[in-house]
């Protein structure tokens, strides 16, 4: 059982764990707290390795397997327990550390705000940030960017950035649009997404995946839409991919030689949000949603890339994605 503290990184550099205040680039090893089931190991600045390295001794055997998951939400826990299961060292980094795996080294800090924290050296890093509420409209998503590379002793040899295929919002388009396609941003949010990739080419030579709109267990809003009747935007052209192929896809980028330098997370078959719900509906046996009156709006994505990257998709399209949603539901769930 991997064993240690909880750190938490203030912006003023002063570190809190369970045993008191720490100094930056101290090391205590410790036990979990009793009852703190489901906590993740605890790593500070030059922490103690798996070999019981000392301080000093970052070590290229720890570095050349580990990764960093700067921002660590549903899909990084999955992708986590994929690498740890593999073999590799994973260290994450969010704002609450108490619910991470046992097997990951947590790292409780606000990448949001100014932080003098060191981090570890690493050999990968998986960069998911997610806006703030408040900042929703126009998200600052290159700060977090400047502040990691700051952070880190050495560049990794692999930087992912997880941003979206809205980077394409707004987009007049109407054919499928490739990763060739240079995107026009029409909004402050798609704006800040552009900007992150271009600091995160620029800072790390990173790979930029951008995923559509992600779905699957856990992720059931459109099926409680339909399930209550609750009128949609039918027109809305979409596009998705499976949680499950993301991690997928997201594994096989920190594995392969060359990965391609951006890369669409969507599966082969965009639909209206209309052709989705309808089918959503007949599963559930309810009638299909009214409409809203709107013009159609979105755009379309083309899988190709992915398609020849990855190979077959576990899920496809989104007729067997939530098929397998439904079937493993409660029907009174979705009410």
């Amino acid at each position: 059982m991997q064993t240690g503290l909880i750190i938490d990184c203030e912006p003023s550099g002063l570190r809190r764990s369970a045993a008191g205040p720490v100094r930056p680039g101290s090391v205590r090893a410790a036990g979990r707290r009793p009852g703190a089931a489901g906590r993740g190991r605890i790593l500070e600045g030059a922490g103690r390795g798996r070999r019981g390295a000392a301080k000093g001794d970052r070590v290229t055997d720890q570095a050349e397997s580990s990764v960093l998951l700067f921002g660590c939400g549903k899909v990084g826990v999955r992708l986590g327990e994929r690498l740890a299961a593999s073999g590799r060292r994973v260290v994450a980094v969010r704002r609450r550390v108490e619910a991470l795996p046992p097997s990951f080294t947590g790292i409780a800090l606000d990448y949001r705000r100014p932080f003098t924290a060191a981090l570890p050296h690493v050999d990968s890093v998986v960069v998911t940030l997610t806006p703030d509420r408040s900042e929703a409209d126009a998200p600052d998503l290159v700060s977090p960017l400047r502040r990691l590379a700051a952070a880190l002793p050495a560049r990794p040899r692999r930087v992912i950035l997880v941003s979206s295929t809205g980077v394409f919002a707004g987009d007049p388009r109407t054919r499928p649009l490739t990763e060739a396609d240079e995107p026009r941003p029409a909004s402050g949010r798609a704006q800040a997404l552009l900007d992150s990739e271009n600091e995160a080419r620029r800072r790390f030579g990173a790979v930029v995946l951008r995923p559509a709109g992600i779905y699957g267990p856990g992720r059931e809003h459109l099926i409680r839409q339909v399930a209550r009747g609750v009128p949609i935007d039918r027109n809305r052209r979409t596009n998705r991919i499976h949680e499950t192929d993301l991690v997928r896809t997201l594994h096989e980028l920190l594995r392969t030689p060359s990965p391609p330098s951006t890369l669409h997370a969507v599966d082969g078959r965009p639909a209206t949000r209309g052709e989705v719900a309808d089918h959503i509906a007949r599963l559930l046996h309810v009638p299909p949603p009214p409409a809203l009156d709107t013009e159609p709006s979105g755009h379309v994505l083309s899988g190709a890339r992915l398609a020849s990257f990855l190979g077959a998709l576990r899920y496809p399209d989104y007729r067997s994605g939530y098929a397998e949603i439904v079937a493993a539901g409660d029907a009174g769930r979705w009410v």
